[in-house]
């Protein structure tokens, strides 16, 4: 059985724009071993080519292959819901280009969906004219429920407090469709070509990486690299597999394929190496 690699990068990967040690030999690992991984990101402001530049500018030389974003999975979505749609954007150009992706038009009246995502631009004048397209009937979709945004300047309101402001001025509940929405966790599984025994998604935060992993009954790896402390586990009722300091700690292959990624009977089968444990799994 093969195992395939949900990544968070935000916390996990790199700290705002500096590369968390670790993060690019623990991929380099993946690659010489050919285990299949992704990266995810709650984050709708950039597409998944601008993703994989900044990765590769941080020195992790990646492809739009291993990139999965919210809004992707927004988009596809609606896609579903909707074909052929139309959509009023509180968002920038990653979930716009989604959107164009898959068959949906971006209006400024009477549109299908109102779809939040984070934004830099927004103004007073977009949420009023979402506010009245909502009580006019049009349905409203989250890109993600994140209440705020790490940047290099501190903290900026992320999209779940946009989309709460025109939750309580219309009584209207939204549909998040981003981590950990089981729409955006099987979606990327699909995506790696994995099956859900075969997923090991691996992140810094309770509430979104480790708790839609559980959900979906993937292995998950919590890494302290990022927004959660050892402290905080015991408040909460689920818990990871596996809890690392950072994912320096995965590069070490004992750790990867004793704890990480056992997947046979290791009575019958047991691998020495991680070179090993490829062959076994190819």
């Amino acid at each position: 059985m093969k195992k395939g690699f949900l990544i968070d990068m935000d916390g996990v990967i790199y700290r705002s724009s500096e590369l968390i040690p670790g993060a690019r030999e623990f991929i380099a690992t993946l690659e010489r071993c050919e285990i299949p991984f992704m990266f995810l990101t709650n984050n709708s402001q950039r597409t998944r080519r601008d993703v994989a530049m900044k990765l590769e500018r941080m020195g992790i030389p990646v492809t739009e292959r291993h990139i999965f974003t919210c809004a992707m999975a927004t988009a596809r979505f609606l896609a579903r819901q909707q074909p052929g749609g139309t959509a009023y954007v509180i968002g920038e150009g990653g979930l716009q280009t989604a959107l164009h992706k898959n068959g949906y038009a971006v209006v400024d009246r009477n549109p299908d969906y109102v779809v939040v995502g984070e934004g830099r631009t927004l103004s007073f004048e977009m949420l009023e004219a979402a506010v009245q397209m909502v009580l006019d009937g049009a349905k409203l979709i989250a890109t993600n429920l994140d209440p705020n945004c790490p940047t290099k300047n501190g903290t900026r309101p992320g999209c779940g407090a946009i989309v709460k402001l025109i939750e309580e001025a219309t009584g209207v509940k939204a549909f998040s469709v981003g981590k950990p929405s089981p729409v955006m966790m099987r979606q990327a599984r699909k995506e790696l070509g994995m099956a859900t025994s075969e997923t090991i998604m691996v992140g810094d935060t309770m509430e979104t990486d480790i708790l839609g992993g559980v959900q979906m009954g993937y292995r998950t790896v919590l890494v302290l690299s990022g927004g959660t402390k050892r402290e905080d586990l015991e408040r909460y009722a689920y818990q990871p597999d596996l809890v690392v300091d950072s994912v320096a700690d995965l590069c070490d292959t004992s750790v990867l394929i004793n704890q990480v990624l056992p997947t046979m009977n290791r009575e019958d089968d047991t691998p020495l190496d991680i070179d090993a444990w490829s062959r076994a799994h190819a």
